[in-house]
């Protein structure tokens, strides 16, 4: 049987850089856990990337909205068209499961905008615009909503939002004919913890946040079985070891293909952290907490077969390797550092075999 073929595309900002080509896109070398450039596509600020869920299309944020591009069998990237979402740069983005709509999250504004998508995945018009609103607790960072992640369980019924600002997760249920959003239900963090990113288990019943200020993994269960949302927190893990460096803020959350590792990184003690997911309980059992040789590690993620690891480091702008072992708790570090201006996010995808 061929070995599986992947790319990984890189999104980075621009703005007051010399390179405008904001997704770089990589031939993944999974023996040696390297990448290896192979295109790049001329696009400003691309703070976040997604992959629809027929991994078909790939989204991304741009200064002037969103923009869709048609993925094609080598991996290469054509420009389908562009939509705006009325309001400042948003800072995530991500499809529902059936690719019907596309949510994005303003950092900037605390704004959630749902746009429709076509058959072909366009990106069609606004279906609804919706504002976080409060004061959080916190002048200097929370005198105002920050939607961080917008993602939808994995049943399809609800959207997450987490809003740094305000230190909760908005839950809202979607009218799959209308687009709309009908708050139902609100998940509290701990005051100044700052929720930023969230990922859920491969069957829907866990749901994870990692927490900027509080460098932490919250777990907590889903059941929807009442015909409502109901979360319950199980276990709050520290994103940290215990002799870490003072002001570190957690930065992103990742989780493997197979579903059975979850990843963070941390700004200021510059580590990434791995940790093994139970399946049956939800709970999370820290693999390790290792340097990651950068500056700022925006986003880190594993390779598609757990074997080697990946850091973008923003301010030092590049990406650095290692090799895993996952059983031995190891990080070790694996060639010389790519360059990259300020790198944001990653996503590993399998071509499509002939």
């Amino acid at each position: 049987m061929a070995a599986k073929k992947y790319v990984a595309y890189v999104s980075s900002y621009t703005i007051d850089s010399k390179d405008n080509f904001g997704i770089k896109i990589y031939d993944v070398d999974m023996k040696n856990g390297r990448l290896i450039e192979k295109d790049q596509v001329e696009i400003t600020n691309s703070s976040y990337l997604t992959i629809s869920h027929n991994m078909k299309y790939l989204y991304s944020i741009t200064d002037f909205g969103v923009e869709a591009y048609r993925i094609e069998k080598d991996g290469s990237l054509e420009v389908i068209n562009h939509a705006s979402i009325n309001g400042m740069r948003a800072c995530y983005l991500s499809t529902d499961y059936k690719d019907k709509y596309l949510f994005t999250g303003g950092y900037h504004d605390g704004k959630i905008t749902v746009l429709r998508l076509r058959e072909d995945g366009s990106i069609g018009e606004i279906t609804d615009e919706v504002f976080h609103k409060g004061l959080g607790s916190i002048a200097e960072r929370n005198f105002r909503p920050h939607v961080s992640c917008v993602k939808m369980t994995r049943d399809n019924k609800y959207l997450l939002a987490a809003d740094l600002g305000m230190d909760h997760v908005n839950v809202y249920q979607l009218d799959h004919e209308k687009g709309k959003l009908k708050m139902v239900d609100v998940i509290r963090s701990e005051q100044e913890s700052a929720p930023k990113h969230l990922k859920i288990s491969k069957d829907g019943k866990y749901v994870y946040i990692v927490h900027e200020l509080k460098n932490t993994v919250d777990a907590y269960t889903y059941d929807d079985s009442k015909g409502y949302p109901e979360f319950e927190r199980i276990q709050s893990i520290s994103t940290l070891n215990d002799y870490h460096a003072g002001g570190s803020a957690a930065c992103n959350l990742n989780i493997s293909k197979d579903f059975k590792y979850l990843v963070s990184s941390n700004a200021g003690d510059n580590s990434a952290i791995v940790y093994k997911a139970d399946p049956k309980t939800g709970l999370l059992e820290k693999v390790f907490c290792l340097p990651v040789s950068g500056d700022y590690p925006k986003d880190v993620n594993l390779f598609p077969d757990n074997k080697h690891l990946v850091s973008l480091n923003h301010e030092s702008n590049t990406m650095t390797f290692f090799t895993v072992d996952l059983e031995k708790g190891l990080l070790v570090m694996n060639g010389k550092e790519i360059k990259v201006d300020r790198p944001n996010c990653i996503i590993f995808h399998q071509l499509t075999e002939e």
